[in-house]
């Protein structure tokens, strides 16, 4: 049965109910002791692949200790990791795991490459499936509507193929949100809230690649229905959905009046509702998701980092009344934290699911770094995540930095920061967090919004370099606000990172600029960049963008 089948079956709901509360459960008991759980998860991972090739190259079998693990394995990124992946997707086997891969998830890192992350059945059962579960638990906890009919959510990551891209070992190369969980896993109650809806599996012909006319489908289905709840993860997706109602509107309109799907027949003719929606357009001037679905309540996507700058307005175009609900922080390689409750950003660390270790942000990663445990972090402090599993990853630099919010029961909540990667010309150092840090006490101080925004360093003079800021406005900025606003960010920069005030102290950076493009500057972008082909999940927010064709085409969308 598939993912869409399921939700149809008598009782389905109220399971899938149960399994989420009993895992969120599990996960939250974990909690009484942290450091019991870190050094029985260690201990699984060693003695479960002591036999593996890298196993016996690092000596799992002779540790016993979280010292000792360190000392014999160095930190790592994919990189170092990726010899061994490929030699596996080639059809070796007994490298990383004890198990073989049932599929590999494709992400896309900071360079924009595609990785191959290797997905065992031990690693799917002891470290994905917990928290996957848990991380649905305060939707339905709290917006219990969104379980009451197939069509309430409007799952927009949800993207199943019919023809799986493969490796050379035969198995999937797929998103995440491609995996069918309950065949390949045998998890039939693993499928998200929205799977179920008539549009989770188009029954038009769609060329695969076509994302935006897949996603346009989806959107000319979703506004028959009485959609409670909208989940995207990457919030890019959410913010593109405002735009892409408006620029569809006119072929949305007539095929709901003609009851037709992409051009094809498709169910009856509804001029009641088609003309219910044109009035929509004709009255508000502008059509905007609050108006489509006006009992919408709740959006579930990444809620820091960029997003924390423009979802708070995102947001109201949804409903005053809707809540954004915190996605997990995570990677396809692994989780690191995820509510169990209605906080706004943070998430607990996933005691069972990884060997935990952190690294001051402001410091290099390195093979030798020292590294802390998740009892010596600080609230405050942002930190590089390294995590160890089952599943073949070991002391993995997953390139994130995640924010400490505080403890609940011992036990660290963490917030997505932003990526590891660093902006540094002249000394300045500077992180995604520390930018959307200065962000934040810019917009305050004038009381300004913006849809988003990304920046780049320039010159200024042959000798001097500055950072130019993209911004997109909530609404227009007069120059004597944008003025105001470019030196207090100015002030907070030279604040969040000692070097960027060094590095202007002395002459090195010049003052930063403001180059003000049109409010849809950038979802146009995001419609573009889904255009060339690439999957709506990895079009994601990226703060720093020095590279010339994608500044370029984004920044001459609109005005300077």
């Amino acid at each position: 049965m598939n993912a869409s089948s399921v939700w149809h079956t008598p009782g389905h709901a109220d399971r899938y109910r149960e399994r989420v509360y009993a895992e969120r459960a599990r996960l939250a008991a974990e909690h009484t002791d942290l450091p019991g759980t870190q050094r029985r998860v260690l201990a699984d991972l060693l003695e479960f692949n002591s036999g593996t090739e890298f196993g016996r190259q690092h000596g799992f079998g002779r540790i016993r200790t979280m010292d000792e693990f360190r000392a014999a394995v160095p930190v790592r990124d994919y990189a170092a990791h990726a010899p061994l992946i490929e030699r596996t997707a080639a059809g070796e086997r007994g490298l990383l795991t004890a198990d073989a891969p049932e599929v590999y998830f494709t992400s896309s890192g900071s360079t924009g490459a595609h990785k191959k992350v290797p997905v065992t059945p031990r690693f799917m059962s002891t470290t994905f499936m917990p928290f996957y579960y848990a991380a649905w638990a305060p939707l339905i906890e709290h917006f219990p509507e969104v379980l009451q009919r197939p069509d309430a959510v409007l799952n927009l990551k949800h993207d199943p193929l019919t023809a799986l891209p493969t490796t050379g070992d035969g198995r999937p190369h797929v998103g995440a949100s491609q995996v069918d969980f309950g065949a390949r896993f045998g998890e039939p109650l693993s499928a998200e809230p929205g799977t179920g809806a008539p549009w989770a599996v188009l029954l038009v012909p769609t060329d695969p690649g076509d994302h935006l006319e897949r996603a346009y489908l989806r959107l000319r289905l979703a506004v028959q229905s009485e959609v409670r709840c909208l989940i995207g993860i990457n919030p890019a997706m959410i913010a593109a959905v405002p735009h892409q109602l408006n620029l569809w509107w006119p072929r949305i309109v007539k095929e709901v009046r003609d009851g037709t799907l992409g051009g094809l027949p498709y169910g009856a003719p509804d001029p009641e509702r088609a003309a219910r929606l044109e009035r929509l357009a004709d009255y508000f001037g502008t059509v905007r998701p609050a108006h489509v679905w006006p009992r919408l309540r709740a959006l579930f996507c990444w809620t820091t980092g960029v997003a924390s700058l423009y979802l708070p307005a995102l947001r109201e175009e949804f409903g005053g009344d809707v809540t954004a609900l915190p996605a997990p922080v995570a990677a396809s390689e692994g989780p690191t934290g995820v509510a169990l409750d209605r906080h706004g950003s943070a998430g607990s660390l996933v005691a069972s699911a990884s060997v935990y270790e952190f690294v001051p942000a402001d410091e290099d990663l390195l093979a030798d770094s020292t590294t802390l445990l998740p009892h010596e972090i600080e609230a405050g402090q942002d930190y590089h995540v390294i995590f160890s599993h089952v599943g073949g990853f070991y002391r993995y630099a997953v390139g994130d930095v995640v924010s400490v919010v505080d403890r609940v029961g011992g036990v660290p909540r963490v917030e997505y920061a932003g990526r590891g990667v660093r902006s540094d010309v002249a000394g300045e150092r500077l992180r995604d967090a520390q930018v959307v840090r200065a962000l934040h006490t810019a917009l305050r101080s004038g009381g300004l919004g913006l849809r988003n925004v990304a920046c780049r360093v320039e010159p200024e003079t042959d000798d001097i370099r500055r950072y130019v800021f993209a911004i997109a406005p909530r609404t227009p900025w007069r120059p004597h606000e944008t003025a105001r606003f470019t030196a207090e960010l100015d002030r907070a920069l030279a604040t969040e990172s000692a070097g960027y005030g060094h590095a202007r102290a002395a002459g090195q950076l010049g003052r930063p600029a403001v180059r003000l493009l049109d409010t849809e500057a950038f979802t146009r972008d995001w419609q573009t960049a889904v255009g060339t082909g690439i999957r709506p999940t990895q079009v994601k927010d990226r703060l720093f963008r020095q590279d010339e064709a994608l500044w370029r085409r984004l920044t001459g969308a609109g005005g300077g």
